[in-house]
């Protein structure tokens, strides 16, 4: 049987398998939708607050009314306690609240400045920053607006006043996430793992059916066997991780720097690495319902140590250094690096490096475990 002829059959025997076009098509398809779908909006905007207001006073309607005015925010209520103000935020009718002291218009205009204090769920970290980014804002739009009035009480001009108070100005500029949204911070790491994950588990179920039952797979030298695989699975995967990489990012707005050779040619050991990965890795098991189960086990662990939603220095470094037999790990972290960086190629030569290595040390214990299959199913016939 030569090397097309048995790719042939592996592929025919994926298509046949209605759980393995399930895992492999049917997953790739479903979470390129289900993930990024709730956070299409990108950034959350319009969030209802409820304000304490214990001066009452001119100024503090004033703060009121530039928070309200914010486009991050919109203030529902102004409630009497904070006790009620936790009460309408614990029911979800707000998400956060400002308090105004007793005295805060009196002490800012004696000089002695005054303390707004902000409160929120924050659960949700987004929504979060958007309720906090909203009041700071509100906040310093007042005190500006007392300061002006400081500085032209004590004889300056309107020119000097708008000269003092516009001495300092923020320009910030996003870098890599442009929108601060949740999809280009996430995906595209995340895009890669589903890749990772679903072909590992669609390797490994097609082996744990085959490993039970006489087949072509016994009639092979386990290097053929082992080649067809992993070209196999590696063509279907090119196509999908094409379609994650291409289409997907440029539907959901993931910012692209680097060119189609250059992610194609960083793709390449890491589909054949992951491919080579599962061939060994499948030859481990003998139930087909075994590998979805360890390797959606798995995912999360992998999903921190790969440092796109998590910060490494905050994770034990012994797991840091084994989570670089995983494929995924440096594969996520080089195409982050080159494709939403905007990295040289130079930068990300060692994780390249690593995935080839990676695929040759794999490829190796794939011929030891299906060698090993077929020695114990002849052995079993006899």
């Amino acid at each position: 049987m030569t090397l097309w002829q048995l790719m042939w059959r592996d592929l025919k025997s994926i298509l046949s398998d209605k759980d393995l076009v399930l895992t492999i098509f049917g997953a790739v398809l479903f979470y390129s939708v289900l993930y990024p779908l709730p956070y299409l909006h990108q950034v959350p905007t319009e969030q209802n607050i409820v304000v304490v207001d214990h001066d009452h006073s001119s100024l503090s309607r004033r703060v009121i009314r530039h928070a309200d005015a914010s486009a991050k925010i919109r203030v529902q209520a102004v409630l009497p306690s904070v006790d009620e103000a936790k009460l309408w935020i614990t029911s979800g009718e707000a998400h956060g609240l400002l308090v105004i002291p007793e005295g805060f218009r009196r002490n800012l205009l004696l000089g002695k400045g005054a303390t707004l204090s902000y409160g929120g769920d924050a659960s949700y970290f987004l929504i979060y920053s958007a309720v906090v980014e909203g009041l700071v804002s509100a906040g310093m739009d007042a005190s500006k607006q007392i300061q002006m009035v400081g500085l032209l009480a004590r004889g300056q001009t309107a020119a000097q006043v708008e000269k003092s108070l516009d001495s300092i100005t923020i320009n910030s500029v996003p870098a890599f996430n442009p929108s601060l949204g949740y999809t280009p911070y996430v995906v595209p790491g995340l895009f890669l793992l589903i890749l990772h994950q679903t072909m590992l588990i669609g390797i490994c179920i097609l082996g744990a059916s085959q490993w039970r039952s006489a087949g072509y797979w016994q009639s092979v030298s386990p290097l053929l066997l082992v080649s067809a695989r992993v070209l196999t699975f590696s063509s279907i995967y090119a196509v999908l991780a094409a379609f994650y990489l291409g289409y997907c990012f440029y539907f959901y707005d993931v910012s692209v720097l680097a060119t189609i050779s250059e992610v194609s040619v960083f793709m390449l050991p890491f589909i054949l690495a992951t491919a080579a990965l599962g061939t060994a890795v499948s030859s481990l098991f003998v139930r087909r319902d075994l590998p979805t189960q360890f390797f959606l086990l798995i995912s999360m662990p992998i999903l921190f140590v790969a440092g796109f939603v998590w910060p490494l220095a905050l994770i034990p470094e012994p797991l840091v250094l084994l989570s670089q037999i995983i494929p995924a790990v440096p594969a996520i972290s080089g195409m982050l690096n080159l494709n939403q960086m905007g990295s040289g190629w130079l930068a990300v030569l060692p994780q390249w490096l690593q995935l080839w290595v990676m695929f040759v040390v794999f490829s190796g214990l794939s011929l030891v475990g299906i060698k090993y299959r077929q020695q114990q199913s002849l052995a079993n016939r006899h």
